[in-house]
């Protein structure tokens, strides 16, 4: 065939194959002129046609001849056809464009268009006679004349009227054509014959096809008529300029329109129901079709059919687990789950619902949230159930909980329900889909799911075994046998409509005998369906293993479209990180010199001035490649891929060497880093040039910008460039367009910098060139000049969230590796502690969660809530087993202990003055107990036997366990002494109870009476025991008692354990000799239980140290006031251990100038200020004082403390006269100290008291400081909102501001008054720079003023707002005056400059700055998380245009300046900078930047 015979055909083809599969042409765009187009000879004529039509030919002998020389007859088509030759067949230089071979191709291209002419008026005269003779139709006879044009509209426009909104068709009419005069000029416009006459036989043909389509379209078409001038269509011509312009805006308008319609079917909205389904016929009837074509041909697997059919059946009305079937890639799995669903639909009957997706093979059939959803779209819409909302499906755990649910509302309406999911394998791995928690472990009754996947690659299968321990559930595919596989050759044959010769026959089996690989065979059989029954067994070539078939495969289509073609678009798809869009493939391959080169070596392309692949190449390797390269979803883009691990493999070995590697990997990078984009050019050597020179011309490719609009970022490019500039080794690359530097090297200077003087050579030098990249910044940028970011290799590991609100249950299940926790918002999730990964989300619960209990070797497990509930959970499937209703007596709460005796199958509780049992399995009640009449009982233990309850008044009572008839009662009283039972602990393994005190005393009981162990010096707290039931550990205040449970009565107390606040839990590990104990102080302590030695501490929790749990070497800390857990490593290396962090979320705190040291109250006692030095890492003595510490303020040159109390008093600490102390007495009337200020110079400090503002002189005697005054006071009305913040003035004026937004400046000289401009909030801060000239503002608004104090006016008013979290918390002017440092609650730090209110810096810090001071160039600054931040400010003296401090963070900010005076008006300028940029706010860990390399 010819060039142009080729792409016709395949365009036709692709028409055809739409057709066949009832797809709708979504893109039907038809642009039709005034030429008919070629008309070429039919490729294949049937037999009997064929043999008629040289009937009619007999007298013309030679006209025969010829053509039974170029039409052969192949047998093996089915009926026989006669296949018109390659033209090299009988012009072996046709094709031969090689500069020597220039002759013999051009003689053989003339002889050509000579034989083709003479072929095809031949076939043409015997049609017509045919027709005449009634031997043949019309339309048959039409297909001798017809066009590649109408072949085309045929099967597209007037084959699919049912895509007349997606149509888009325009007809161009000439005028005055002259049909008896020459048009040879006009031939690209017209059909003109060898002499340059108008054809008219062509034009009559192109006038009944445009009859037609007006006919058919009349409201569709757009008529433009037109007069050629000589040079045809000129666009200098006004008339034809305002054609061409009329004709572009109407193909553009409709174009839009169009798309935009075809989006919005395909939208969010649409996906919920409310608008079209016409995404999700789309998506059933891809797989439909495909199923229907993968299982044509099917042999050989009828008994493992039939055995997987009856374990469905077998398990159709109980719960049961997935059927798994396995086996090699290209065994034959997705045939056989394709045969599946054919007789599964048969069998299960009209009613039954079947879905099936063949993983990988469309975009919405690749990523698992995509297959849930229109899995759930299927499902609901067949058995009329509610669909999910778009909240639903755009949350993974939501859709994955609302799939579960899905199931069992199926099954509780008997509905029959199987789901097909073929090739796991090929699911994307977003969301951890490869993990398998989307998929249920338990399924219920006339639902089956039925699911496969290869048996390597991806750890799939040991997953499916881990998660399904029947192994009945489980079916192997393996290779066919010789029979079997001549049965396939014949079916597959027969459907193809084709047949092979004996000969042909026995070279594909021969081939298949090696393996028995299906793969293989398929491959096979779609190489022999190409043959001719006239083709020699000597030129057949055939793979004996499936990797020599694909390489032949390869080899096929290097032959037909080029070796460099071929290996660039295959290496290309494998090279890509997720793969490419067919969009970027052709943007790729047209960035490629080499196949430029290659397509251009014999001709220049048709511009010059710009070159691009030709669309018609790709097409053609596209329809070559077939089913072997699909589309898939990932990340929400449509790319290609190759479906099967054998063709990427392929790819690797034969097209990507290490040097092609590279290569590709450098194009690519270069495309997503927009190099050659938006016109620029590019130089190409093409050899069709002449001397040797390149050629610079646009690519024409799309360009790649970080942002498409406001929050619509290029994922694409965020996802491709940086994995292709690292494989390609460009780090300058990366390093500029990556890589932020400014971001990158605070983040390993303040993680890393606490270790350069332990690893010189490696860190110390890293951390040297951060330094010589800060000194040549050409940017403003903040210096690090410590660490204050979690450093790596520390004992924290990884930081759980999930809930709302506070943790208050748990268990574990170290068999499994679960971790069971609720919440106080209800909601219990299950963790897989190996994988760190969520399990399950588990709600139902309306109130929060009381206990949680894991049972069946982590398979159920049980929660009790607050509201009045007791639920059974499966830990497999996720779903809620049953609910039990407890009646709670008026005044009492719902059970906080759950016991259950797991052999015996009873569950126990106790709520108020009942004691409940129900049946395990069943939730039948067995008996329910009221305690005597008076008493409540809080606490259950149970023993062999018995079960006991315990009251308030301490009256132990035992039941038996299987009637509740009571068998004994023992009073705990010692001595006639009150005994209030705080904690009750089961000792299961010696069958004993351990029950502590109010009054602090321990008792041991059993059955047969109590022993009183000891008494403790305070109120037992807690009880825990090791996993061995070897030691006790009891809590009391501030201290931890550890007994051996086997001598608790002989020998007792074995040690104690002192804390400095109250120990709220703890835990003995039993394969560890340590003890670990949360307390109050939000810190963790390990200690050795063999010497009482502190081992280690581990601090950051930030709340209260509630509960601890020990999986392994991990620790894991609970708070009942926060909503996450955090993990840590018992065996990290205690050398990464830093000292710089004090206890964080301290609820006042302040620094020395320098940063040595932090002053913070104790947590949970606001009587304590705790002196922390930064240095050694650890607390002095703490400071005690006589009442709540309301304020705390420091005089860092004076070393003095002021303490501020709520009784009024205010206690001045002379840090250099320890343990002096200073006292200001409260005022009469006792007000509670609101805030304090103390002056520049530190000779003056006012003290804000509910009533007013007084002012007191500091001053020294002897070298000792002291206070005098009040000097002057400043009453407040009642009515006057609290005052929130100070700051003192030089000349005795006093700046303050208010919890209502209210700003204010005091003259104490004059006592007069001036009001600022109100916040619409709390202000938070009151700065005043240090010449006294200058304030700033600030609130917890997004607002921050800066006034002029000498005239007062407002200078600049700076709103900034982030992403979340407004408001400023703290701020500082610079030592020289000339910028602003401001910590915020979105936890950055600000620098701005003070002259123009420009945003110049702002850093992200992982958490809120409360305290900021100037401190050299830069500041000491203490943020939240305990960390002490020291930095430097460098600011070049100009400032590039181009700069954006908002570069790494989503917000905005604005400055307003307003100057204002009695000659002119006020004068208003904004500036607006708003960038949206991705905030780095996920949790505190490593550099994101270092994660991403």
């Amino acid at each position: 065939m010819s060039a142009v015979s080729m792409r016709e055909a395949l365009g036709l083809e692709l028409l055809r194959g739409q057709s066949r599969e009832g797809l709708e042409l979504k893109s039907n765009v038809v642009l039709l002129g005034n030429r008919y187009g070629y008309r070429p000879i039919p490729r294949l004529i049937p037999e009997n046609e064929f043999e008629l039509l040289l009937s009619k030919l007999t007298k013309d002998q030679e006209g025969v001849g010829l053509l039974t020389d170029w039409f052969w007859k192949d047998d093996n088509s089915v009926p026989s056809t006669y296949v018109l030759q390659p033209i090299t067949t009988h012009l072996p230089h046709y094709d031969d464009t090689r500069p020597e071979s220039y002759e013999q191709h051009d003689n053989d291209v003339v002889t050509w268009r000579i034989t083709e002419e003479r072929i095809l008026r031949l076939l043409r005269a015997a049609a017509l006679q045919a027709e005449k003779d009634g031997a043949i139709t019309t339309e048959q006879n039409h297909k001798f004349f017809k066009s590649v044009t109408e072949w085309e509209i045929e099967q597209g426009l007037l084959g699919f009227q049912k895509s007349d909104p997606y149509t888009v068709l325009f007809v161009r009419e000439l005028s005055r054509l002259h049909k008896h005069e020459s048009h040879r000029n006009f031939a690209q416009f017209v059909d003109v014959t060898a002499d340059g006459l108008v054809d008219k036989e062509a034009q009559e043909l192109l006038s009944k096809l445009k009859t037609q389509i007006y006919a058919l379209c009349s409201g569709l078409v757009n008529v433009h008529s037109l007069e050629l001038n000589r040079v045809g269509i000129d666009p200098g011509c006004k008339v034809h300029a305002k054609y061409l312009q009329s004709l572009c805006e109407q193909f553009v308008s409709q174009m839009k329109a169009k798309i935009s319609r075809a989006v919005g079917s395909s939208s969010p909205a649409s996906m919920t129901g409310g608008a079209e389904w016409g995404w999700l016929w789309q998506e059933i009837s891809h797989h439909l079709l495909l199923s229907s074509n993968k299982c044509a041909v099917f042999c050989g697997r009828e008994s493992l059919l039939g055995k997987i059919c009856l374990t469905m059946w077998e398990s159709t009305n109980t719960y049961h687990g997935p059927l798994v079937v396995y086996g090699p890639s290209g065994i034959g799995k997705t045939a056989l789950m394709c045969k599946l669903a054919q007789e599964m639909q048969g069998v299960l009957g009209p009613k039954s619902v079947v879905v099936q997706r063949l993983l990988g093979t469309s975009p919405l059939s690749s990523e698992i949230d995509s297959v849930l959803r229109s899995v759930c779209f299927q499902v609901c819409g067949a058995v009329g159930l509610p669909l999910p909302t778009t909240q639903t499906t755009n949350n993974h755990e939501d859709l994955v909980r609302f799939f579960h649910g899905l199931l069992a509302q199926v099954s509780q309406q008997r509905d029959s329900l199987l789901i097909i999911l073929d090739s796991l394998d090929q699911l994307s791995e977003a969301n951890h889909a490869h993990k398998l928690h989307w998929l249920p472990k338990e399924i219920p009754p006339y639902v089956q799911i039925v699911v496969s996947t290869v048996d390597s690659g991806p750890p799939l299968l040991e997953a499916l075994r881990g998660m399904i321990p029947a192994p009945e559930n489980f079916f192997l595919v393996e290779q066919l046998g010789v029979d079997q596989g001549r049965e396939i050759i014949d079916a597959y044959m027969r459907a193809a409509g084709r047949r092979l010769t004996s000969d042909q026959r026995d070279v594909v089996l021969r081939g298949f005998q090696h393996c028995g690989h299906p793969l293989l065979l398929k491959l096979t059989l779609d190489t022999a369906r190409r043959w001719a029954s006239y083709t020699p067994v000597s030129e057949l070539q055939l793979g004996s293993t499936t990797q020599e078939a694909v390489s032949l495969l390869f080899q096929h289509l290097e032959k037909k479209h080029g070796r460099q073609l071929i290996s660039a678009a295959l290496g290309y798809i494998v090279s890509s990180r997720d793969g490419l869009s067919e969009a970027e493939l052709r943007d790729v391959l047209s960035l490629d010199d080499e196949v430029l080169a290659d397509v251009y070596q014999y001709w220049l392309p048709p511009s010059l001035a710009f070159i691009r692949l030709p669309p018609l190449l790709w097409s053609r390797v596209r329809h070559d490649l077939g089913e072997y390269l699909v589309e898939r979803q990932t990340h929400g883009v449509s790319v290609l891929g190759l479906y099967h691990r054998q063709f990427i493999e392929m790819v690797q070995e034969r097209y990507l060497s290490a040097e092609s590697k590279a290569k590709s990997h450098s194009v690519l990078s270069d495309y997503f880093l927009g190099l050659w984009s938006q016109g620029k050019l590019k130089p190409v050597f093409l050899p069709a040039l002449t001397f040797n020179t390149k050629l610079n011309s646009d690519r024409k490719v799309s360009p790649q910008p970080l942002w498409f609009a406001q929050g619509v970022a290029n994922t694409r490019k965020l996802r491709e460039l940086p994995y292709h500039l690292v494989h390609a080794g460009k780090w300058e690359e990366l390093h500029q367009e990556v890589i932020d530097p400014c971001l990158f090297y605070t983040e390993i200077f303040a993680r890393l910098y606490t270790f350069a003087e332990m690893y010189p050579t490696l860190i110390g030098r890293l951390c040297s060139q951060c330094q010589d990249w800060f000194s040549a910044c050409p940017n403003p940028v903040l210096v690090p000049s410590c660490s204050f970011f979690q450093p790596p290799g520390g004992a924290l590991k990884t930081t759980l969230t999930g809930f709302q609100k506070g943790i208050t249950a748990v268990d574990l299940c170290v068999e499994k590796g679960l971790l069971v926790v609720g919440s106080e918002d209800g909601k219990v999730i299950a963790w897989n502690l190996d994988e760190l990964e969520v399990i399950h989300n588990f709600t139902g619960h309306t109130a929060g969660i009381s206990c949680v209990k894991v049972i069946d070797r982590g398979a159920r497990y049980l929660s009790s809530a607050f509201d009045g509930t007791l639920r059974l959970w499966s830990l497999l499937s996720g779903r809620q087993l049953y609910s039990i209703s407890i009646e709670c007596p008026p005044g009492t709460q719902p059970p906080t202990q759950i016991h259950v005796i797991e052999e015996k199958a009873v569950i126990y509780c106790i709520t108020g003055a009942q004691l409940n049992a129900w049946h395990l399995e069943t939730s039948e009640l067995l008996f329910q107990i009221v305690l005597p009449e008076g008493s409540v009982s809080s606490m259950l233990g149970v023993l062999s036997g018995a079960v006991a309850s315990l009251t308030d008044g301490g009256l132990l009572t035992f039941y038996d366990w299987s009637t509740g008839l009571g068998q004994k009662e023992t009073c705990l009283m010692v001595d006639q002494e009150n005994f209030t039972p705080t904690c009750l602990l089961t000792l299961h393994r010696h069958d004993k109870l351990i029950i502590g005190s109010k009054e602090g005393f321990l008792h041991l009981v059993s059955c047969h009476g109590k022993q009183t162990i000891t008494k403790l010096l305070a109120e037992v707290s807690f009880l825990t025991t090791s996993d061995d039931e070897k030691l006790l550990c009891a809590g009391f205040a501030n201290q931890v008692a550890v007994f051996h449970v086997q001598d608790l009565v002989q020998k007792g107390l074995h040690q104690v354990f002192r804390h400095e606040y109250t120990v709220l839990t703890a835990v003995a590990p039993c394969h560890r000799r340590v003890l670990i104990t949360g307390c109050e102080d939000q810190t963790i302590r390990v200690w050795c239980l063999s010497t009482g030695d502190l081992l280690d501490t581990f601090t950051g929790m930030g709340a209260p140290v509630t509960t601890l749990v020990v999986y392994e070497d991990t620790v894991i800390s609970m708070s009942s006031s926060t909503y996450y857990l955090k993990l840590w490593h018992l065996d990290y290396n205690h050398k990464h251990k830093t000292n710089n962090c004090f206890p964080a979320s301290s609820p006042l705190v302040t620094v020395s100038r320098s940063g040595d040291a932090v002053y913070f109250l104790k947590h949970g006692d606001r009587k304590e200020v705790v002196i922390w030095d930064c240095r050694t890492g650890a607390s002095s003595e703490p400071i005690t004082v006589s009442a709540e510490v309301s304020c705390l303020e420091l005089a860092p040159q004076k070393k003095l403390l002021f303490c501020g109390l709520k009784t009024g008093t205010i206690l001045i600490y002379p840090l250099a006269f320890a343990p002096e102390t200073l006292c200001i007495p409260p005022p009469e009337t006792l007000p509670s100290v609101r805030c304090l200020a103390v002056s520049h110079l530190e000779d003056r400090v006012a003290v804000a008291y509910e009533g007013g503002i007084s002012l007191f002189e500091i001053t020294v005697r002897d070298s000792f400081p002291c206070i005098e005054g009040p000097l002057e006071k400043l009453p407040l009305s009642l009515l006057h909102s609290p005052i929130s913040s100070m700051a003192l003035l030089p000349n005795g004026r006093l700046l303050n501001g208010t919890l209502s937004g209210e700003v204010m400046l005091y003259d104490f000289k004059t006592a007069s008054a001036v009001s600022l401009d109100d916040h619409s909030s709390e202000i938070t801060c009151i700065t005043v720079n240090h010449r006294g000239t200058h304030a700033l503002i600030g609130s917890q608004d997004s607002i921050q003023r800066l006034w002029s104090l000498s005239p007062l006016e407002l200078n600049y008013t700076m709103d900034y707002k982030g992403f979340f979290f407004e408001g400023i918390l703290c701020a500082t002017f610079s030592e020289d005056d000339r910028y602003i440092y401001t910590g915020s609650h979105d936890r950055t730090i600000k620098v701005w400059d003070a002259s123009n209110g420009r945003l110049l810096v702002v850093q992200y810090v992982y958490a809120s700055v409360t305290k900021i001071l100037p401190f050299k160039d830069g500041f000491v600054a203490v943020s939240q998380l305990g960390h002490v931040i020291k930095e430097r400010f460098r600011c070049p003296s100009h400032i590039s245009a181009e700069y954006n401090p908002l570069q790494n963070i989503r917000g905005q900010y604005r400055v307003i300046s307003r100057s204002s005076s009695p000659e002119s008006p006020a004068l208003t300028k904004e500036k607006e900078e708003s960038r949206p940029i991705h905030l780095r706010v996920q949790k505190t860990k490593s550099s994101h930047t270092c994660l991403l390399l």
